[in-house]
């Protein structure tokens, strides 16, 4: 810490008050206090010298001279106090030790004089400027706002907004549930039950409302969301900048945001670092296949903080490769053990030459096609890149001896009706058939991720930013959601636990109408549905049903020590049928190539894989499904 003008002035001031005290002191003692002649101006002058010294010595260390005092609160006072108290202590001892005369009534009595005038003179200052800068602020045109959450945080945030001048943000009044708070005074803001809101709007002339509570739930969210919106205010949260700026279960630098369809949506986000899930990948050799792409990116985000041996990123699309590559040198440095290949699981020559080489003691399989309506009409690409790439990546992993092999699955293989589907669910057969493998093999199933390439999410966000309108295929869709950052933690937890051919499927919750998901993020968009951006039907794709099966079947899981991980109970295959099912598989392949004939590509998955049903057969009797009746509005 280095003094500046302003440190200097500072000094210059707490010396000029404390030599007045000093001398004021001196007139109006008569010249003999308590035993001490304080006609001998020396002795006085070395007693205070000593005094002054560790005051200003003491201040220093505790760094009140390095304090911008115009934006204080006790604390910064408190320690002053302390400080003070510190070198009159001190000082006393000095004298004693010293044998100096001294006067216990000099030293109670200038210390504490002397601090609170440096106190008050802090506090006037601070005062001073807080009143110039309300006025400035108040020539601005200012909302005035309604914070929700009349805590510590809700505190801050007025502070924070009165202290701003540049806010446009006129803080009014507290909103709580808490009935302790209700009908108080909390930082100068009178406290208001939710009741009373639609009361008090007109009166306070609220245009938006800020949520600003600490823990809160996505059910929470929503439920503010919906009540103050409804009266027709702009809600709006206290928070990180991002959802996924979480970082060791921390947040950063609170800003005020929009809500985001996220929040409306989720529970609080886990994080595993620190933890023994983490503690179990760090120093090992981890292989990320398809580690450019949604999930496989954000594993790889994971696998990093955990201090890996070695990350080797195994993509076929260069531009997401590179992508991540440049994010993680970025945040740890050229320095970070990280290899990033471009290739497919297709190819086993090169898959063989990677593991040969780098020798990963846990590989992730990410690398998949997953979009429905396309792998429907390009069945045979749906089964050399998902089926024949996950067995080449397996086979290579029991080679060279990899210890865990972790199979990224999807929601869609239950019950599957579509071709993207059901090969995911061949993927898991191959997987499941290894139970005799020193590897342990197991898979890992869960519905979609929002933000992750070809979602809704982006896809309604552009179309809302165009004009419009939404498109969504049948307005009584459902669908599963998780976000990223979370499924990418819990596939590492099920990772970890993982032994021999497990199943594991994570609880995704309830599930959402995207209808729903559609009016919500117009209305989030500050639009009106159906005024401002139409939604309109298009009719269901090529395989699609209406809802995603029911992962949560609790008479057909298995608990683990993690409350949102379960394993499934399956009767895998044998290696000696699977065998013999890929061989088919391959056979109907190369005659789709030779001769054209897709119906037999499908035809032979849906000889494998017997839960595979028509589209149409699942949405007939949709509307009677389990899934249906427990979808939830946002």
């Amino acid at each position: 810490m280095k003094f500046n003008n302003r440190n200097i002035l500072l000094v210059s001031f707490d010396t000029g008050c404390f030599a007045l005290i000093s001398i004021v002191y001196y007139i109006l003692s008569r010249f003999t206090v308590d035993g001490v002649d304080v006609s001998d101006f020396g002795l006085f002058a070395l007693n205070v010298g000593i005094l002054l010294l560790l005051m200003l010595m003491c201040r220093f260390f505790m760094g009140i001279y390095f304090t911008v005092w115009r934006y204080t609160h006790t604390p910064s006072y408190l320690r002053l106090i302390l400080a003070d108290m510190v070198a009159t202590v001190l000082s006393i001892g000095i004298v004693y030790l010293a044998r100096i005369q001294v006067s216990l009534w000099l030293f109670a009595t200038i210390a504490p004089l002397a601090a609170l005038m440096a106190i008050s003179a802090r506090y006037c200052y601070r005062l001073r400027y807080k009143k110039q800068h309300q006025a400035k602020a108040e020539s601005y045109s200012r909302s005035s706002v309604a914070i929700v959450g009349a805590g510590q945080m809700g505190s801050y945030l007025v502070n924070e907004l009165r202290n701003n001048p540049n806010s446009k943000y006129l803080p009014v009044c507290f909103i709580d549930t808490d009935r302790d708070k209700i009908d108080k005074h909390i930082s100068g803001l009178h406290v208001y039950s939710p009741e009373s809101f639609a009361e008090i709007v007109e009166q306070f002339g609220i245009t938006e409302v800020i949520v600003a509570i600490a823990s809160v739930s996505g059910e929470q969210l929503s439920h503010f969301y919906d009540f103050y919106a409804k009266l027709g205010c702009k809600v709006k949260i206290y928070d990180s900048p991002n959802l996924e700026d979480q970082e060791d279960g921390e947040k950063g630098e609170r800003i005020i945001r929009q809500f985001q369809i996220e929040d409306l949506l989720f529970r609080k986000q886990i994080s595993i670092t620190g933890s023994k899930t983490a503690e179990y990948y760090r120093g090992k050799v981890i292989l990320v296949t398809g580690g450019g792409g949604s999930i496989g990116s954000e594993l790889c985000r994971q696998i990093a903080k955990c201090e890996p041996k070695k990350l080797v990123i195994f993509d076929i699309y260069e531009n997401n490769a590179y992508e991540i590559q440049q994010e993680l040198i970025r945040k740890y440095g050229s320095e970070f053990p990280l290899e990033v290949i471009i290739g497919s699981v297709r190819d086993r020559q090169r898959l063989e030459y990677i593991f040969d080489l780098y020798r990963p003691e846990i590989v992730f399989h990410a690398a998949a096609h997953k979009h429905v309506p396309l792998m429907e009409q390009s069945c045979a690409e749906a089964v050399k890149n998902n089926v024949i790439g996950t067995y080449n990546t397996a086979d290579m992993a029991e080679k060279y001896g990899a210890k865990k092999f972790i199979l990224i699955s999807t929601d869609k293989a239950v019950n599957p009706t579509n071709v993207m589907g059901a090969s995911k669910r061949l993927c898991e057969m191959v997987v499941q058939c290894r139970t005799d493998s020193k590897t342990s093999f197991a898979a890992v199933r869960f519905g979609n991720v929002l933000g992750s390439n070809g979602s809704v999410i982006p896809l309604f966000k552009k179309q809302i930013a165009e004009g419009g309108p939404i498109t969504i295929t049948d307005k009584r869709i459902i669908r599963y959601f998780m976000l990223i950052p979370e499924a990418s933690q819990l596939v590492m937890q099920a990772g970890a636990m993982a032994k021999k051919g497990e199943l594991f499927v994570l609880d995704m919750g309830k599930p959402v109408r995207i209808y729903d998901l559609a009016e919500n993020m117009i209305k989030l968009s500050g639009l009106i549905p159906h005024v401002d951006i139409e939604i309109k039907e298009i009719g269901l794709r090529p395989g699609e049903k209406l809802y995603e099966e029911l992962l949560m079947k609790t008479e057909d899981l298995t608990k683990t020590d993690n409350d949102m991980i379960f394993i499934e109970k399956d009767h895998p295959l044998t290696r000696e049928d699977m065998e013999e099912n890929l061989a088919l598989l391959q056979n109907s392949v190369a005659d789709f190539e030779i001769k054209g004939q897709i119906d037999a590509v499908k035809n032979t998955i849906k000889a494998i894989v017997p839960t595979f049903r028509d589209p149409e057969e699942v949405n007939v009797d949709a509307e009677k499904s389990e899934e249906m009746k427990m979808t939830v509005s946002v």
